[in-house]
């Protein structure tokens, strides 16, 4: 009797990603799920030689690549998505032996320590190390997102801090949190969203300069303030006439009063500065003020001449 297995088979984009993921207990699980549809994590522990706490661990790891056989995998991102992953300090508490022994076993995890050591400028720490760790054993990201990742935030960092700042590990675990909650899992979607990223800031760094802000960087929340506002697709013209209106209103660069005007552009569907002068009450020009009329002057002439009609 044939085997009820044997017409299974792996798909090439699912072989490729777990290939990829480098990590053994992911590919078994996946194979044990193929081969033994709907068989819960206890059995698939005893099946595999593996302990519970592994086969959760790499069940929730095949879920977050969405292969977990069975499942459809996770829909595309969406712009106001809402948060996929818990906050970052809930990452697994993983043995410091198991760290070590993966270092020096693991080649891709090697590397990223490797490269992550660069990155932060210093000998990794063995907390640096956990946390690295669990971005690339809980998180799901394949090795060569993550490499990616780590030479992004170092740029960024270069980028945004002038005294030569280099981020830490907690900042590279946010980042990776942010790219696994926008599901960037293959290299090709890390490098389209590093490209979009570069081309928002070169465009922030331009309204920078017509904000009047030469002599310093931006803030997180003014960095946030401006991106949303190129996000909307305001172009510089706009910006500007907000900035304009925010000065003449508050005699200052008030960040949160022109967020308000842009924003209340934006909810009504205007973003070019042809249309906002045409339909907002900010850009329409006052009717110029016509002075008063006097009275004038009546003599007696004009008195007689009155009377004389009647």
């Amino acid at each position: 009797m044939p085997d009820a297995r044997s017409d299974k088979f792996i798909p090439a984009a699912a072989l490729d990603a777990l290939l990829r993921a480098h990590d053994g207990d992911v590919a078994l699980l996946y194979l044990y799920l193929l081969s033994e549809p709907g068989a819960d994590m206890e059995r698939a522990a005893g099946a595999l030689c593996r302990t519970l706490q592994e086969v959760d661990a790499a069940w929730e790891k095949l879920r977050r690549m969405g292969l977990v056989p069975g499942e459809a995998p996770p829909a595309a991102a969406a712009p106001a998505r809402q948060e996929l992953l818990p906050p970052a300090e809930e990452l697994p508490q993983y043995p410091a032996a198991e760290i070590s022994r993966r270092g020096r076993e693991d080649p891709a995890f090697a590397a990223i320590l490797e490269e992550a050591a660069k990155v932060i400028g210093r000998n990794l720490s063995s907390n640096d190390m956990r946390v690295l760790f669990g971005v690339y054993d809980h998180l799901g990201l394949p090795a060569e997102v993550i490499l990616e990742l780590l030479n992004y935030v170092g740029q960024d960092y270069r980028e945004k801090y002038t005294e030569g700042r280099r981020p830490s590990a907690r900042a590279i675990e946010k980042e990776a949190y942010t790219w696994v909650n926008l599901e960037l899992l293959t290299l090709d979607q890390a490098e389209a969203y590093i490209h979009k990223r570069r081309e928002l800031r070169s465009d922030t760094g331009r309204i920078k300069v017509l904000l009047g802000i030469r002599d310093r960087g931006l803030s997180d929340t003014e960095q946030r303030y401006v991106e949303g506002w190129l996000t909307m697709g305001f172009p510089d013209e706009a910006i500007s006439m907000a900035l304009d209106r925010t000065l003449v209103k508050t005699g200052k660069l008030n960040w949160k009063y022109m967020d308000a005007i842009l924003q209340s552009w934006h909810q009504k569907g205007l973003h070019q500065p042809g249309e906002i002068e045409e339909k907002d009450s900010f850009g329409r020009k006052a009717a110029p003020v016509r002075p008063a009329k006097k009275d004038k002057p009546v003599s007696i002439e004009d008195i007689k001449g009155l009377v004389g009609k009647i």
